[in-house]
């Protein structure tokens, strides 16, 4: 069978040959003497048993077990630092401790509160919360998990529309589906967003409110998630890729998100994370220019690679964790490499 293009003996080698690199020492080496800079992370979710929720989350989620292993590595091997230290550090050249690692979250489900801050106290790693202000405002998950677990819990093998049909007779399909259909909804927001969602999940007689679990922290939480030293971040107000939404809802999704962040939080908000739940890419030169007009000092974006001297800081890459301490490890040499994971 071909996995990724891939029979499963190519990808044993290869992930051997990734593993035999990494343990030997040869790729840290040779990060030490580039000095590239700083690796940003990031997570979503972290659960017991991910299992439970793929069909809301899909591979977003990291189980408990694999994420406290990757954080005792990080915290082991590698130096975690704040947004606020790299900010000094590409604004003022400021020195940071070798292979420095920034530890980020996503979206604000209830669980970065309940299991992530406990195993990053734990290991005395600090970390940095982007919070989707509308989602925790209403007490729902973003639409991206909306769409997936309308389309694929529905009992419907069909989804109809005036303009199509989509068929949803197998997992392949629902994931062709709902593919497509995030492209058109990241480019959406607010009303309209709300609205085309809604629309779908009529059609399938599905809605995650039916959800009983509270999936998204409440402003309790994030509040004591602040106290106890983390940095917490605006991820717009409902989530759309910035880069295809107009000016005026940029400017909204950017600014009332820090206004509500600021109003609960009684303090300035600095930190942004665009959202990039599909298509590419998920900021633009607009996007960047309002962010900085509205007071923000950091924005990351979805865009790979290291976090260097004179970066522009509100255009700053980030790296995924991977699945396991192995991906974690490979991702973040090859990032002090400059290398593209």
């Amino acid at each position: 069978m071909q996995i990724n293009g891939r029979n499963p003996k190519q990808r044993t080698m290869k992930n051997w040959v990734k593993h035999s690199l990494v343990n030997s020492g040869i790729l840290r080496l040779a990060a030490r003497m580039k000095d590239r800079g700083v690796a940003v992370l990031f997570y979503h979710s972290v659960m017991d048993n991910p299992t439970l929720y793929f069909d809301l989350l899909g591979d977003i989620v990291h189980s408990t077990q694999v994420f406290r292993n990757q954080i005792e590595v990080l915290a082991k091997e590698y130096n975690p630092v704040t947004l606020s230290d790299v900010l000094q550090f590409v604004h003022d050249g400021r020195q940071l401790p070798p292979r420095p690692v920034v530890i980020t979250f996503d979206d604000g489900y209830t669980d970065n509160y309940e299991i992530a801050a406990p195993v990053l106290q734990e290991f005395g790693v600090p970390g940095v919360f982007y919070v989707t202000v509308d989602c925790i405002d209403r007490q729902r998950v973003p639409w991206p998990a909306r769409l997936r677990y309308a389309i694929f819990t529905t009992k419907k093998r069909s989804l109809e529309s005036d303009a199509s049909s989509f068929a949803l007779e197998d997992a392949a399909q629902r994931a062709d589906v709902f593919a497509k259909l995030s492209d058109v909804c990241a480019k959406l927001s607010g009303q309209k967003q709300e609205k085309y969602v809604r629309w779908v999940e009529l059609q399938l007689e599905v809605d995650a409110s039916s959800i009983s679990e509270r999936l998204m922290m409440t402003w309790d939480e994030i509040r004591k998630l602040a106290s106890s030293g983390h940095e917490i971040g605006s991820h717009t107000m409902t989530h759309p890729n910035i880069a295809y939404v107009s000016e005026p809802e940029m400017r909204a999704e950017l600014s009332e998100s820090k206004r509500r962040l600021e109003e609960e939080l009684k303090s300035p908000m600095i930190h942004f994370a665009y959202p990039g739940p599909a298509l590419r890419p998920n900021w633009n030169r607009q996007s960047r220019d309002i962010s900085e007009q509205l007071g923000y000092k950091t924005a990351t974006t979805i865009e790979h690679g290291p976090v260097q001297r004179q970066d522009d800081p509100l255009a700053m890459k980030r790296i995924g964790p991977g699945q396991d301490i192995h991906e974690l490890r490979w991702n973040l040499e090859c990032t002090f490499l400059g290398r593209k994971v």
